[in-house]
């Protein structure tokens, strides 16, 4: 019988900026099709997502696909501001309660759940993004999300997939969104991290 993976995240999740394989989840997907896992990967990413978007989505998502691993990909979004560093999108302390918030709600599906850190941004390009010039993204700001991640991840005894240090700026399309050789760097740290996932 095969495991069914869910990935839960952004449009990093989704696969935004690689043009050659449609993002690192793709990659992941292939990469267990291809070397015949019995498992079933579902890329539940989208655009612009945030925890507090994420929570109205989740349970409804999950109870559709009953996942046996949850893996989720988020909190770059949620660490962006408008405008002003004093106007985030999610609040430190709302990103901490939404987090705790979806694992409690993965919980009721499985106990197999991990996060993948947050990756760096190229603050030339992200203060603010050309796309929307409201919108800022900075490398502080990632950090801190990202710690946010580890402590609830050692909380919960889940598991972390560090990313912070693993691309550099050639490996972003814009700042933001990893590029086909990012996404690839990506995939290659996730999979080798799913190692133990039985075939």
């Amino acid at each position: 019988m095969s495991k069914i993976i869910c990935l839960f995240g952004d449009s990093i999740t989704w696969g935004e900026g690689d043009s050659e394989k449609g993002g690192w989840g793709a990659r992941l997907r292939s990469y267990f099709e291809t070397n015949n896992f019995k498992i079933e990967l579902y890329n539940c990413g989208v655009s612009g997502d945030n925890t507090d978007k994420l929570l109205q989505r989740f349970t409804v998502e999950t109870s559709a696909r009953e996942p046996d691993i949850v893996i989720f990909a988020i909190g770059v979004n949620d660490s962006q501001y408008v405008r002003s560093k004093d106007n985030p999108r999610v609040s430190l302390e709302k990103f901490q309660n939404n987090l705790q918030e979806l694992i409690n709600q993965a919980k009721k599906f499985t106990e197999q759940i991990i996060f993948i850190g947050l990756i760096h941004v190229d603050e030339s390009k992200t203060m603010p993004v050309p796309w929307i010039t409201t919108l800022f993204y900075d490398e502080e700001n990632v950090k801190l999300y990202d710690e946010k991640i580890k402590e609830i991840c050692d909380r919960n005894s889940l598991r972390f997939i560090e990313m912070l240090d693993l691309l550099n700026n050639s490996d972003l399309k814009d700042g933001l969104h990893p590029n086909a050789q990012g996404h690839e760097k990506i995939f290659f740290k996730i999979r080798d991290s799913l190692a133990s996932i039985s075939r």
